[in-house]
Protein backbone atom coordinates (compact mmCIF):
# COMPACT_ATOMS: atom_id res chain seq x y z
CA UNK A 1 0.00 0.00 0.00
CA UNK A 2 1.49 3.17 -0.84
CA UNK A 3 1.03 6.20 1.38
CA UNK A 4 2.21 9.85 1.30
CA UNK A 5 4.82 9.97 4.05
CA UNK A 6 4.59 14.17 5.09
CA UNK A 7 6.29 16.11 7.82
CA UNK A 8 3.26 17.33 10.59
CA UNK A 9 3.28 18.65 14.41
CA UNK A 10 0.25 17.47 16.16
CA UNK A 11 -0.95 18.86 19.39
CA UNK A 12 -2.47 16.76 21.03
CA UNK A 13 -4.01 18.41 23.63
CA UNK A 14 -3.99 21.99 25.49
CA UNK A 15 -3.14 23.13 28.73
CA UNK A 16 0.70 21.84 29.70
CA UNK A 17 3.74 23.26 29.77
CA UNK A 18 5.19 25.79 27.08
CA UNK A 19 8.56 24.48 25.36
CA UNK A 20 8.91 27.65 23.45
CA UNK A 21 7.40 30.76 22.05
CA UNK A 22 5.87 31.54 18.48
CA UNK A 23 4.22 34.48 17.34
CA UNK A 24 0.81 34.66 15.66
CA UNK A 25 1.21 36.09 12.09
CA UNK A 26 -1.22 36.43 9.06
CA UNK A 27 -2.40 33.82 6.78
CA UNK A 28 0.29 35.26 3.99
CA UNK A 29 3.04 34.42 6.45
CA UNK A 30 1.64 30.88 7.02
CA UNK A 31 4.50 28.19 5.82
CA UNK A 32 3.01 24.58 6.10
CA UNK A 33 4.98 22.12 8.21
CA UNK A 34 3.57 18.98 5.66
CA UNK A 35 6.94 19.24 3.53
CA UNK A 36 8.77 16.58 5.22
CA UNK A 37 8.51 12.95 6.11
CA UNK A 38 8.42 12.90 10.18
CA UNK A 39 5.14 13.87 12.65
CA UNK A 40 5.98 15.66 15.82
CA UNK A 41 2.94 14.99 17.99
CA UNK A 42 2.94 17.67 20.85
CA UNK A 43 1.34 16.75 24.21
CA UNK A 44 0.06 18.50 27.32
CA UNK A 45 1.02 17.50 30.29
CA UNK A 46 -1.62 15.59 31.63
CA UNK A 47 -1.88 11.54 30.81
CA UNK A 48 -5.05 11.80 29.00
CA UNK A 49 -3.70 13.29 26.23
CA UNK A 50 -0.25 11.45 26.63
CA UNK A 51 -2.91 8.67 25.39
CA UNK A 52 -4.29 10.33 22.32
CA UNK A 53 -0.68 11.00 21.10
CA UNK A 54 0.90 7.87 21.73
CA UNK A 55 -2.15 5.81 20.29
CA UNK A 56 -2.16 8.10 16.54
CA UNK A 57 1.81 7.56 16.85
CA UNK A 58 1.51 3.51 17.01
CA UNK A 59 -1.21 3.72 13.84
CA UNK A 60 0.42 6.40 11.70
CA UNK A 61 3.83 4.27 12.08
CA UNK A 62 2.85 0.81 11.66
CA UNK A 63 0.09 1.71 8.82
CA UNK A 64 0.56 5.17 7.45
CA UNK A 65 4.38 4.47 6.92
CA UNK A 66 4.68 8.23 8.74
CA UNK A 67 7.54 8.57 11.87
CA UNK A 68 6.05 10.42 14.54
CA UNK A 69 8.02 12.33 17.10
CA UNK A 70 6.33 13.49 20.49
CA UNK A 71 6.98 16.86 22.09
CA UNK A 72 4.95 19.13 24.61
CA UNK A 73 3.43 22.07 23.81
CA UNK A 74 1.22 24.68 25.96
CA UNK A 75 -2.17 25.76 25.05
CA UNK A 76 -1.62 29.38 23.74
CA UNK A 77 1.40 28.24 21.81
CA UNK A 78 -0.35 25.30 20.63
CA UNK A 79 -2.83 27.55 18.28
CA UNK A 80 0.20 30.06 17.98
CA UNK A 81 1.92 27.32 16.25
CA UNK A 82 -1.20 26.16 14.03
CA UNK A 83 -1.71 29.41 12.80
CA UNK A 84 2.07 30.10 11.52
CA UNK A 85 2.67 26.43 10.27
CA UNK A 86 5.22 24.99 12.62
CA UNK A 87 2.00 22.42 14.28
CA UNK A 88 -0.30 20.62 12.30
CA UNK A 89 -3.42 19.42 14.27
CA UNK A 90 -4.79 19.53 18.01
CA UNK A 91 -6.00 16.34 19.13
CA UNK A 92 -7.62 17.34 22.38
CA UNK A 93 -8.43 20.98 22.77
CA UNK A 94 -10.21 22.29 26.12
CA UNK A 95 -11.37 25.40 24.80
CA UNK A 96 -8.87 26.67 26.81
CA UNK A 97 -8.08 29.67 24.58
CA UNK A 98 -11.34 31.22 23.23
CA UNK A 99 -9.25 34.70 21.88
CA UNK A 100 -7.00 32.89 19.92
CA UNK A 101 -9.42 30.50 18.53
CA UNK A 102 -11.81 33.30 17.66
CA UNK A 103 -8.69 35.11 15.92
CA UNK A 104 -7.08 32.13 14.06
CA UNK A 105 -10.56 30.14 13.52
CA UNK A 106 -13.14 32.75 12.34
CA UNK A 107 -11.33 35.68 11.75
CA UNK A 108 -7.99 34.64 9.94
CA UNK A 109 -9.07 31.11 9.25
CA UNK A 110 -5.73 29.36 9.20
CA UNK A 111 -6.71 26.92 11.18
CA UNK A 112 -10.41 24.96 10.65
CA UNK A 113 -11.79 22.53 12.88
CA UNK A 114 -11.28 18.53 12.82
CA UNK A 115 -13.94 17.19 14.49
CA UNK A 116 -15.09 15.62 18.04
CA UNK A 117 -12.00 13.81 19.53
CA UNK A 118 -15.20 11.45 20.69
CA UNK A 119 -14.64 12.63 24.53
CA UNK A 120 -16.38 14.68 26.54
CA UNK A 121 -14.34 16.77 29.13
CA UNK A 122 -15.96 17.94 32.51
CA UNK A 123 -14.38 19.81 35.42
CA UNK A 124 -15.56 20.35 38.41
CA UNK A 125 -14.93 20.76 42.16
CA UNK A 126 -14.66 17.34 43.88
CA UNK A 127 -14.82 15.47 47.34
CA UNK A 128 -14.60 12.03 48.49
CA UNK A 129 -17.69 10.24 48.98
CA UNK A 130 -17.11 9.14 52.46
CA UNK A 131 -16.76 12.70 53.57
CA UNK A 132 -20.06 13.28 51.42
CA UNK A 133 -22.12 10.37 52.93
CA UNK A 134 -21.19 12.00 56.41
CA UNK A 135 -22.21 15.73 55.58
CA UNK A 136 -24.64 15.80 52.57
CA UNK A 137 -24.61 19.39 53.07
CA UNK A 138 -21.09 19.73 51.76
CA UNK A 139 -22.50 18.89 47.94
CA UNK A 140 -23.74 22.55 47.94
CA UNK A 141 -21.06 25.06 47.84
CA UNK A 142 -23.44 27.95 48.98
CA UNK A 143 -22.97 25.65 52.82
CA UNK A 144 -19.36 25.19 52.45
CA UNK A 145 -18.42 27.82 55.09
CA UNK A 146 -20.24 25.41 57.57
CA UNK A 147 -17.73 22.46 56.96
CA UNK A 148 -14.20 24.89 56.24
CA UNK A 149 -12.39 23.76 59.36
CA UNK A 150 -12.42 20.56 57.96
CA UNK A 151 -10.24 21.44 55.65
CA UNK A 152 -7.87 23.29 57.05
CA UNK A 153 -4.07 22.52 56.88
CA UNK A 154 -0.71 23.55 58.14
CA UNK A 155 -0.55 26.07 55.25
CA UNK A 156 -4.27 27.43 54.68
CA UNK A 157 -4.41 28.70 58.28
CA UNK A 158 -8.36 29.58 59.57
CA UNK A 159 -9.06 28.14 56.06
CA UNK A 160 -10.25 25.47 54.11
CA UNK A 161 -7.45 24.08 52.02
CA UNK A 162 -8.60 23.27 47.82
CA UNK A 163 -6.64 21.09 46.00
CA UNK A 164 -5.78 23.13 42.82
CA UNK A 165 -4.67 22.23 39.51
CA UNK A 166 -1.45 22.81 37.36
CA UNK A 167 -0.93 26.62 37.23
CA UNK A 168 -0.86 25.90 32.96
CA UNK A 169 -4.56 24.25 33.37
CA UNK A 170 -7.71 26.27 32.47
CA UNK A 171 -8.68 27.09 36.30
CA UNK A 172 -11.27 29.53 37.44
CA UNK A 173 -11.39 28.66 41.23
CA UNK A 174 -9.70 31.76 42.65
CA UNK A 175 -12.59 34.16 41.06
CA UNK A 176 -14.96 31.45 41.90
CA UNK A 177 -13.90 31.41 45.96
CA UNK A 178 -13.45 35.22 45.71
CA UNK A 179 -16.90 35.66 44.05
CA UNK A 180 -19.19 33.02 46.18
CA UNK A 181 -17.52 34.62 49.62
CA UNK A 182 -16.08 31.30 50.23
CA UNK A 183 -13.24 30.59 52.88
CA UNK A 184 -11.50 28.56 51.31
CA UNK A 185 -7.22 29.17 49.79
CA UNK A 186 -6.25 27.44 46.65
CA UNK A 187 -3.17 24.85 47.42
CA UNK A 188 -1.08 24.67 43.66
CA UNK A 189 -0.93 20.94 43.46
CA UNK A 190 2.21 21.57 40.63
CA UNK A 191 1.13 19.18 38.29
CA UNK A 192 -0.85 16.02 37.60
CA UNK A 193 1.15 13.54 39.10
CA UNK A 194 1.86 15.54 42.38
CA UNK A 195 -1.99 16.42 42.85
CA UNK A 196 -3.06 12.57 42.07
CA UNK A 197 -0.43 11.11 44.76
CA UNK A 198 -1.72 13.69 47.07
CA UNK A 199 -5.21 12.73 46.69
CA UNK A 200 -4.63 9.27 46.97
CA UNK A 201 -2.80 9.70 49.97
CA UNK A 202 -5.80 11.47 51.58
CA UNK A 203 -8.26 8.81 50.09
CA UNK A 204 -6.10 6.14 51.84
CA UNK A 205 -6.35 8.09 55.41
CA UNK A 206 -9.78 8.61 54.82
CA UNK A 207 -9.22 12.43 55.56
CA UNK A 208 -11.72 15.43 54.16
CA UNK A 209 -9.99 17.15 51.02
CA UNK A 210 -11.56 19.04 47.93
CA UNK A 211 -10.26 19.57 44.68
CA UNK A 212 -10.70 20.74 41.43
CA UNK A 213 -10.91 17.25 39.44
CA UNK A 214 -11.64 16.28 36.01
CA UNK A 215 -13.18 13.64 33.26
CA UNK A 216 -11.84 11.69 31.54
CA UNK A 217 -8.99 10.89 34.25
CA UNK A 218 -8.22 6.91 34.87
CA UNK A 219 -7.96 7.56 38.67
CA UNK A 220 -11.75 7.87 38.90
CA UNK A 221 -11.71 3.94 37.98
CA UNK A 222 -10.44 3.47 41.43
CA UNK A 223 -11.53 6.08 43.73
CA UNK A 224 -15.05 7.60 44.30
CA UNK A 225 -15.19 11.17 44.22
CA UNK A 226 -18.52 13.38 44.56
CA UNK A 227 -19.09 16.61 42.75
CA UNK A 228 -19.73 19.47 44.94
CA UNK A 229 -22.83 22.27 43.07
CA UNK A 230 -21.49 25.19 41.82
CA UNK A 231 -23.73 28.17 40.68
CA UNK A 232 -25.28 26.27 37.31
CA UNK A 233 -23.07 27.48 33.89
CA UNK A 234 -24.92 29.46 31.33
CA UNK A 235 -23.11 31.00 28.38
CA UNK A 236 -20.38 33.67 29.31
CA UNK A 237 -20.76 33.24 33.28
CA UNK A 238 -16.72 32.91 33.13
CA UNK A 239 -16.56 35.69 31.12
CA UNK A 240 -14.87 37.99 32.01
CA UNK A 241 -12.83 35.60 34.33
CA UNK A 242 -12.98 38.38 37.24
CA UNK A 243 -17.13 38.09 37.41
CA UNK A 244 -16.48 34.38 37.19
CA UNK A 245 -19.18 32.43 40.34
CA UNK A 246 -20.58 29.29 37.92
CA UNK A 247 -19.60 25.61 36.93
CA UNK A 248 -17.20 25.12 34.23
CA UNK A 249 -18.71 24.29 31.46
CA UNK A 250 -18.91 19.94 29.84
CA UNK A 251 -16.73 20.70 26.49
CA UNK A 252 -16.89 18.19 23.94
CA UNK A 253 -13.51 17.95 23.12
CA UNK A 254 -11.85 19.11 19.57
CA UNK A 255 -9.53 18.35 17.16
CA UNK A 256 -8.30 21.67 15.02
CA UNK A 257 -5.44 21.46 11.52
CA UNK A 258 -3.56 23.88 10.11
CA UNK A 259 -5.48 25.30 7.10
CA UNK A 260 -3.24 24.83 4.82
CA UNK A 261 -2.23 21.06 6.28
CA UNK A 262 -6.22 20.09 6.05
CA UNK A 263 -6.28 20.67 2.95
CA UNK A 264 -2.76 18.99 1.56
CA UNK A 265 -1.68 16.81 4.44
CA UNK A 266 -3.03 13.96 2.54
CA UNK A 267 -3.12 10.20 4.33
CA UNK A 268 -2.50 12.06 8.26
CA UNK A 269 -5.02 14.36 7.72
CA UNK A 270 -7.15 12.16 6.65
CA UNK A 271 -6.33 10.10 9.57
CA UNK A 272 -6.20 13.18 11.90
CA UNK A 273 -9.94 13.82 11.43
CA UNK A 274 -11.00 10.36 11.57
CA UNK A 275 -9.27 10.45 15.04
CA UNK A 276 -12.32 9.16 17.48
CA UNK A 277 -12.66 7.11 20.34
CA UNK A 278 -14.30 7.23 23.33
CA UNK A 279 -13.40 8.71 27.72
CA UNK A 280 -12.96 4.89 28.53
CA UNK A 281 -10.85 4.16 25.86
CA UNK A 282 -8.60 7.25 26.49
CA UNK A 283 -8.71 6.13 30.43
CA UNK A 284 -7.85 2.79 29.97
CA UNK A 285 -4.53 3.84 28.10
CA UNK A 286 -4.07 6.48 30.47
CA UNK A 287 -4.57 3.72 33.57
CA UNK A 288 -1.60 1.56 31.89
CA UNK A 289 0.71 4.37 31.81
CA UNK A 290 -0.02 6.28 35.13
CA UNK A 291 -0.87 3.32 37.13
CA UNK A 292 0.31 0.60 35.87
CA UNK A 293 3.34 1.92 34.87
CA UNK A 294 3.70 0.90 31.03
CA UNK A 295 5.46 3.10 28.59
CA UNK A 296 3.62 5.18 26.18
CA UNK A 297 4.34 2.36 23.35
CA UNK A 298 3.94 -0.58 25.42
CA UNK A 299 0.21 0.84 26.20
CA UNK A 300 -0.46 2.15 22.98
CA UNK A 301 0.36 -1.46 21.27
CA UNK A 302 -1.60 -3.00 23.46
CA UNK A 303 -4.30 -1.13 22.83
CA UNK A 304 -4.00 -1.38 19.41
CA UNK A 305 -3.68 -4.84 19.31
CA UNK A 306 -6.82 -5.25 21.27
CA UNK A 307 -8.83 -2.66 19.24
CA UNK A 308 -8.54 -3.13 15.48
CA UNK A 309 -12.17 -2.35 14.90
CA UNK A 310 -11.78 0.97 16.29
CA UNK A 311 -8.83 2.26 15.32
CA UNK A 312 -9.11 0.53 11.63
CA UNK A 313 -11.80 2.91 11.08
CA UNK A 314 -9.56 5.83 11.51
CA UNK A 315 -7.26 4.92 8.10
CA UNK A 316 -7.42 6.85 5.03
CA UNK A 317 -10.14 5.32 2.54
CA UNK A 318 -8.28 3.51 -0.17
Amino acid sequence: MNHKRIRTTLVAGVGALGMFALSACGAAETESASSGDEVTLTVPSWVGARANAEVAKVVLEQELDVKVKLQQLDEPVAFDALNNGKADAILEDWGGSPKKEQLYVEEKKTIVKGGDLGVDGHIGWFVPKYYADENPEILDAKNFNKFAKDFTSANSGDKGEFLGAAPSYTTYDEHIIKNLGLNLKVKETGNEAAQIKEIQQKYRDKEPFITYWWDPQWLNADIDLVEVKLPEYTEGCNEPETATDCAYAVTPLQKYLNADFAKDGGDAAEFIKNFNWSTEEQNKVAKWVAKDKMSGKEAAEKWVKENKDVWEAWLPKK
